[in-house]
This record gives structure tokens, C-alpha cells and sequence, in this order.
């Protein structure tokens, strides 16, 4: 499977940019940042300030070997967890600010673009496979390029598929999916497994339902609208009861009873791992610990009953998409753009860089051995639309969501009309609501 393959659907990149490490670190190579690797400021330096905390011990690796290699003095620092915005504001009024940051949004862009050089015809930007997870600005400068990609969905285990006497060939639409799961649940006694997972709504779970779940609704309008280029003021709530399909079929097809769900405590992972359940909804990151017990686990689209879903693909999307500082020398730009190039092209830095992120959009770049990731190249592969991350564009996500939860646990504890008008309220008049608190 070719995963560099330019995908079909040009994604609106709408991603947040968010979380550090568990802790500041600064980069490990010899006298890196301290201009005693033998580097003079003509050759300029590299000072990446990294947001993605399971990269940092790769990068400072690679930050190693490049310098050992070349000479140039690389610097990375990763912000403290929760903290990348107020530590990029605090490194950029320094003297010697990052030459590498993180834009992950079109909200980033109105803030930092203007710190941002225009990547266009740049050696990095030549190293693209795609264009689907650039950001640019209203004139068109290429303010920040994708440098992974992930996706997510439903996972499958296609063994208890077997086992319950259906196939994953079967599923093409919610009609079909809900035929499948429906059956499964109505059996689980004799079949010693259910349909899904846990669906908690606790703080380690909920987003899976008020973040990647609603991003059905959310890409729908989207698309409806011609594609957004900014958070709209706005829903029109069009998709609410493609939205309540899945949610329905998802917490009342589940080893956990609906009314079990807001205090959490349930592991829906390990349920899917030990093979109890046969859905989990989830992401490509899960591959790497669902595959130890279930190998040829899949992933398949949010099937929710919209016209044409049988052409649907996976919710596909970045919030790791790198800039050049536009302010600093143009030595320092130059050293910068070469480091990104060899992190993306080289077969040893790539190989790792893959590793741990999974894809790199980029045409010189290792295969990744991510089978969900798989999934998503084929759906692309087969003509299938890509549903971009556009539950991004949530307005003060965190107040946003808070409400969400609390609608979504009064109606899992009475799932009647009126608990459903309440989810409605949170989910549409919410975000208007937090739209006002944030631009007003």
C-alpha cells in the first residue's frame, strides 16, 4: 500500500494546536544551543520548540545525529504538557526564538503567520506528497506544512465477525452496520462477546463521543458549506440525527449498560483486546496495542445513514504541521528547512520519524507499518471521500465539551425526547454560545 499516495479529498486543515511533554526538555546533542559544536553562526543553528510529547525522545536522538553529522547546531525543546501556546509566546520575544514551531490551526495562523515564512517552493515544501495538510493565510502564503497524519473511526475485530457468522465485507453503510451489531449484541450470552466496548464519559473517554464522534456532524455541514476556512459562528444542526444513529447503536449495543457510563471506570481497550467486544471506537494511535492480541484488526468509517456514506473513507487529519520562523537569518532559515528535509527524507531519521507517527506526508519517506492507517490509504485508494478533522473548529473546546457531556449523561440515564432536545441544545446553541464567549 502506498501510504504517500496524495489523497483524494483535499482535507481542510483545521486542527488544534495543543498539547507538550510531560516536562521541558532541551536538546542532548554536544554544546547544542551553546555554540561549541564547531558551528558558526554563518552556517546558522536549528532551534525546534515541539509540541508532541512521544516524539520528544526521538527528536533529541536525531538532534544528536545531525549535528554529529553535519555540524550545525540543532536545539529541541518540548513544552511543558497543556502549556505550547504560553511557551511560544514566551520563546518568540526572545533573542534567539525558535526557528521551528508548531501552527497547527487557521486560528494559529491569524496569530503566528505573520512569524511564518512562506514555505512555498522551499526544498521541504518539494518533499511533499500531498498539499491536503498545509495551512495558508488569505493571500495565499504557505504559513505551515503537515509533517504526519492520523485518522480515526470504528476498529473492527474481524475474527468475532467471523465467530457471530458475519464478515466485515458486509458493512457498507449504517444499515448494514447496525444489522451486524444489533445481532451480535442481541447474542452476546452465546457468542461470549458483545458488539462494542465501553463508551465512558469520564474524562479519559469522553472525547471519543463529544470530539471525534461529533465530527460527523460537523464535516457534513462543512461540506454542505464548501468547506470552512475559519470556526463559523454557528451550526445548523442538519446532521443531528446521523450523529444520534451512531450513538445510539454505539451505547446500547455495549457490555456496559447507558446508565453505567458517566462515572467511567471501564477499560473499552482492554475489553477489545481480550477479545469481549467486537467494535471500539477510537484512532490509528490504538494500533500498536490493539494489534499485540488482535492482529488484523481494521478500521471502518462513522456509518450514520447519510446519502452516499458507501463512498465514505476515514476522519483523516493533523494537528502537527511545522513553520519556519520568518523573522529569524536566513542562515538560520536556511539550516532549519535542511534539517526538516533530512528528518523527512533520510532513510534513518524518516525511518524513526515513522515510527512514532505513523505517516509522513512526504514522497521520500518510509512505508508505515500502521494497518489503520492502512485502512484509510485504501478507502482513499477506492475513490473514497475523507472526513477531514473538523471537529477542531470547536469554540472554547473545553466549555463546549463540559456542556456536551453533561447533555449526552442525562440522556444515556433517559434516553427519551427530551433528553435528546438537550443534547441538541448543547451540541448546536452551544457552539454559538462558546463562539460569542471567544470572538465578542
Amino acid at each position: 500500500m502506498n501510504f504517500k499516495k496524495v489523497f483524494a479529498s483535499l482535507l481542510t486543515a483545521a486542527m488544534l494546536v495543543g498539547c507538550g511533554s510531560t516536562g521541558g526538555s532541551t536538546g542532548s546533542t554536544d554544546g547544542a544551543g551553546t555554540g561549541t559544536t564547531g558551528s558558526s553562526d554563518a552556517a546558522g543553528h536549528v532551534y525546534f520548540l515541539n509540541f508532541k510529547p512521544e516524539l520528544d525522545e526521538t527528536l533529541q536522538e536525531l538532534a544528536t545525529k545531525y549535528t554529529e553529522q553535519t555540524g550545525v547546531e540543532v536545539k529541541v525543546v518540548t513544552a511543558a504538557s497543556g502549556s505550547y501556546n504560553e511557551t511560544l509566546t514566551a520563546e518568540m520575544d526572545k533573542s534567539a526564538a525558535p526557528t521551528l514551531f508548531v501552527i497547527g490551526n487557521q486560528a494559529g495562523v491569524k496569530e503566528w503567520g505573520d512569524y511564518a515564512l512562506d514555505l512555498k517552493g522551499t526544498p521541504i515544501e518539494q518533499e511533499l506528497s500531498t498539499d491536503a495538510y498545509n495551512l495558508y493565510d488569505e493571500s495565499g502564503k504557505l504559513v505551515s506544512i503537515g509533517y504526519c497524519y492520523e485518522c480515526y473511526g470504528i476498529i473492527v475485530n474481524p475474527d468475532l465477525l467471523e465467530k457471530a457468522g458475519h464478515s466485515l465485507d458486509e458493512i457498507k453503510n449504517f444499515e448494514t452496520l447496525k444489522t451486524v451489531v444489533e445481532d451480535i449484541h442481541s447474542r452476546a450470552a452465546e457468542l461470549g462477546f458483545d458488539a462494542f466496548s465501553s463508551s465512558d464519559m469520564d474524562d479519559s473517554s469522553s472525547w471519543r463521543f463529544t470530539g471525534h464522534l461529533a465530527n460527523l456532524e460537523y464535516y457534513y455541514e462543512e461540506r454542505d458549506a464548501g468547506g470552512w476556512t475559519e470556526c463559523p459562528a454557528e451550526l445548523t444542526g442538519k446532521y443531528m440525527e446521523n450523529y444520534k444513529n451512531l450513538y445510539n447503536l454505539i451505547i446500547n449495543n455495549s457490555l456496559t449498560d447507558p446508565k453505567e457510563l458517566a462515572t467511567g471506570g471501564h477499560d473499552a481497550e482492554n475489553e477489545f483486546k481480550t477479545g469481549k467486544a467486537a467494535f471500539f471506537v477510537n484512532g490509528s494511535w490504538e494500533y500498536a496495542a490493539v494489534s499485540e492480541t488482535v492482529p488484523n484488526a481494521r478500521m471502518i468509517p462513522y456509518y450514520c445513514g447519510v446519502e452516499g456514506e458507501e463512498k465514505a473513507g476515514l476522519n483523516c487529519g493533523t494537528e502537527n504541521c511545522w513553520a519556519v520562523n520568518a523573522k529569524a537569518s536566513e542562515a538560520d532559515q536556511k539550516a532549519t528547512i535542511d534539517f526538516m528535509v533530512w528528518l523527512v527524507s533520510d532513510s534513518m531519521a524518516a525511518g524513526k520519524m515513522v515510527e512514532q507517527l505513523g505517516v509522513l506526508p512526504y514522497k521520500n519517506a518510509p512505508e508505515s507499518a500502521n494497518g489503520f492507517l492502512a485502512d484509510a490509504a485504501k478507502y482513499t485508494d477506492d475513490g473514497c471521500y475523507v472526513m477531514d478533522w473538523a471537529t477542531n473548529y470547536q469554540p472554547n473546546v473545553d466549555e463546549y465539551r463540559k456542556a456536551l457531556v453533561s447533555a449526552l449523561n442525562q440522556y444515556n440515564a433517559d434516553q427519551s425526547d427530551a433528553n435528546w432536545a438537550n443534547v441538541e441544545t448543547a451540541f448546536v446553541q452551544g457552539w454559538a454560545t462558546q463562539y460569542k464567549a471567544v470572538n465578542e
